[in-house]
């Protein structure tokens, strides 16, 4: 496939897609993928259940159902997102009429990352066709199946002016960064992210960068624990771990700390057994590399002291490695400090809420923290400290709620996506202001007395 010709050839048609790409037309490509993803559910399902050994629920609910309420929202609110909206004057624009109109940036990079294949490629697809992008698609050379998938999905169903996908490994990344698109957004490891704004700086291209980092939880006096566990369980362990907002540490009260421990045992073999490997529902690490990151992450921990609660064991030949739960993990641990993006979960027992937030500011900001407990809790922890998204008595929901941006902050991401936020990713809000009356000119040189006289009046009125 020839990167530069497919480039080429989309950046051709921008000028002519900001006349011709309008409201019926960007429903008609909205409905084209919505009816894509609803006809290939099957094989989506098979895809993923080839490179992670998904369950095909979790795939409806994790990788499906997202893209199709995602569609749905863009659908139902786009007319509302492009109409141009006036603005008032200010005091020295009187008799002017501005107003903001969104305009497609032009051509869209996606670069999407293998823990999410089809969500994290198609959820900002539909926000820049919304926006009236065309766009190039680039998914993991680590999730073969799916991305094929993808590959001969969107060639189907969309000209390649429009959208495309290369596939290929980092020597493809690379190629397509070169490129000067007009809008760059990338999901992946901080690492990544910021050779891609080092790539992004060279043609000044605007960038969505969703990052990750190490989400924490805390969990604190009126905590409803059984519902902590339940959600904690849900949010840490889907994907086996592998998920950028899923719980990656637990402050626990020293006070409930035992009990939180046996609530989490219960959610764990609810949701997935006596055996989580045998119970069709715990996916596995996408690849050899990660399953040896990961077990290395554990083994250095326990043989620095750290006590395995539940789990621990693991298979390499399937890639498995069971839920866990860890106790007595210290700070110069790795495991501690490195994103952990797999099944093991520290617990973390605290007496004093301020020790706790101290903790979280002195590292990088997180995508979210996840708080259980009194509202007071909640309303100090979310004013004293800083984070992509915060979720109350809840985990990894803050991603899926339409009307919320989503995006990180510092080392966990740039910019938001989602709903009108991605909408506003992918456009130019370009001012438009008009003369009517405007009384300027009573102000332009040369600059005689009442002139200065004018100027000195309008200060005095803004004082």
């Amino acid at each position: 496939m020839d990167i530069t010709r497919i480039f080429q050839a989309q950046r051709a048609l921008a000028p002519a897609r900001r006349r011709t790409f309008d409201r019926s037309a960007r429903l008609a490509a909205l409905s084209a993928l919505r009816d894509m993803v609803l006809t290939h559910q099957p094989q989506i399902a098979a895809a993923l259940a080839s490179d992670f050994g998904k369950a095909e629920t979790e795939v409806l609910l994790t990788e499906v159902l997202p893209i199709l309420q995602e569609i749905t929202h863009a659908r139902r609110h786009l007319r509302g997102w492009m109409r141009p909206r006036r603005v008032w004057p200010t005091l020295t624009t009187l008799g002017t009429s501005g107003r903001i109109v969104p305009q497609p940036k032009g051509v869209a990079l996606i670069i999407a990352p293998w823990n999410f294949p089809v969500n994290l490629a198609l959820g900002p697809l539909v926000s820049a066709l919304a926006a009236g992008c065309s766009a190039i698609l680039k998914p993991s050379e680590l999730t073969p199946h799916t991305s094929g998938l993808l590959a001969r999905m969107i060639a189907a169903t969309f000209p390649p002016d429009l959208v495309a996908v290369v596939e290929g490994g980092p020597e493809v990344s690379t190629q397509l960064l070169g490129l000067p698109f007009d809008h760059i957004f990338f999901t992946g490891s901080p690492a990544v992210g910021r050779i891609v704004m080092t790539a992004a700086a060279k043609t000044l291209a605007s960038v969505t960068l969703e990052l990750g980092g190490k989400s924490p939880v805390i969990i604190g006096p009126g905590a409803n624990l059984a519902q902590a566990a339940r959600w904690i369980t849900f949010g840490k362990f889907i994907n086996a771990g592998q998920t950028c907002i899923a719980p990656d540490h637990v402050y626990v009260h020293a006070s409930l700390n035992e009990a939180f421990t046996v609530a989490m045992r219960r959610a764990i073999a609810r949701a997935y057994g006596a055996d989580a490997k045998a119970s069709g529902h715990f996916a596995r690490l996408v690849d050899a590399r990660n399953w040896g990151r990961v077990t290395g992450l554990l083994d250095a921990a326990k043989a620095a002291g750290a006590k395995v609660l539940i789990g621990g064991d693991g298979d390499e030949a399937s890639r498995y490695l069971a839920p866990t739960l860890l106790a007595e993990t210290t700070a110069d641990m790795a495991i501690s400090r490195e994103e952990i993006f797999g099944p093991v979960l520290p617990l973390i027992p605290y007496e004093d809420l301020t020790g706790v937030i101290d903790a979280i500011n002195a590292t990088d900001k997180p995508l979210a923290i996840y708080v259980f407990g009194a509202k007071d809790l909640a309303e100090e922890t979310i004013a004293r400290t800083a984070s992509g998204s915060v979720g109350v008595n809840l985990t990894v929901m803050p991603f899926i709620h339409g009307n919320l941006p989503f995006g990180g902050i510092g080392n966990s991401g740039l910019g938001a996506a989602h709903g009108a936020t991605g909408f506003a990713a992918f456009s130019h809000e370009k001012p438009v202001l008009r003369n009517r009356f405007s009384s300027l000119p009573l102000v332009f040189p040369p600059y005689t007395a009442r002139v200065k006289s004018l100027a000195r009046l309008v200060l005095k009125i803004l004082k």
